[in-house]
């Protein structure tokens, strides 16, 4: 039996899902911090800091001591960093840029406490196959891409865009498991 109070500081479903999968008991308090990177810094380091910035603001709204986790997720390609698309165009214009190329997922993890924080990032490389303008078009019209960074759902219609993936698959999802449960068993907290 653990005793800590998990916390997660999201209200994206595919992280609550995916710590479901696992079989956490959490509760779920989205972060009411606005989701814009600092272009000052690296994008792993910036993808860092708004996480702790939505885990602080959690954090600190708590009357009891809990771990609270929070992260954030963005595509890179070629430098470019891409978030959720504003609309529909956005979504065509990133899943166009994104089509038969290889780019970068990284998310930004904290576990925190009263006390202490951890602070890391994962990064996957996938590969999307190359698609027609009206693959793109169909897939935008399944609605799916619009609340997701770089507009599309490795988990859902999106893997059949997908031609490969090179490291963490939950990553690419919204939260790196395996090293979720590192940083956890660093507070005390294991999940096997």
């Amino acid at each position: 039996m653990q005793e800590h109070r998990l916390v997660l500081a999201s209200a994206s479903p595919r992280r609550k899902d995916l710590l479901e999968q696992v079989g956490l008991d959490f509760e779920v308090i989205p972060s009411e911090v606005e989701e814009v990177l600092s272009k000052d810094m690296d994008v792993a380091l910036a993808v860092q800091k708004l996480a702790y910035d939505k885990g602080l603001w959690v954090r600190d709204r708590l009357s009891s001591d809990a771990l609270v986790i929070a992260a954030d997720t963005v595509v890179v390609l070629e430098h470019d960093v891409m978030g959720k698309p504003r609309d529909r165009d956005e979504a065509f214009a990133m899943l166009s840029s994104l089509q038969g190329k290889t780019h970068e997922v990284i998310t930004g993890l904290v576990v925190m406490s009263k006390e202490r924080h951890l602070i890391e990032h994962e990064a996957t490389r996938v590969t999307m196959r190359e698609l027609t303008d009206q693959e793109i078009w169909n897939y935008v019209d399944s609605g799916e891409p619009m609340d997701k960074a770089g507009s599309y759902a490795v988990q859902g219609l999106g893997a059949v865009i997908i031609a490969n993936i090179e490291g963490c698959y939950f990553n690419v999802v919204g939260l790196p498991l395996a090293r979720l449960a590192i940083m956890l068993k660093d507070f005390g907290f294991r999940i096997l």
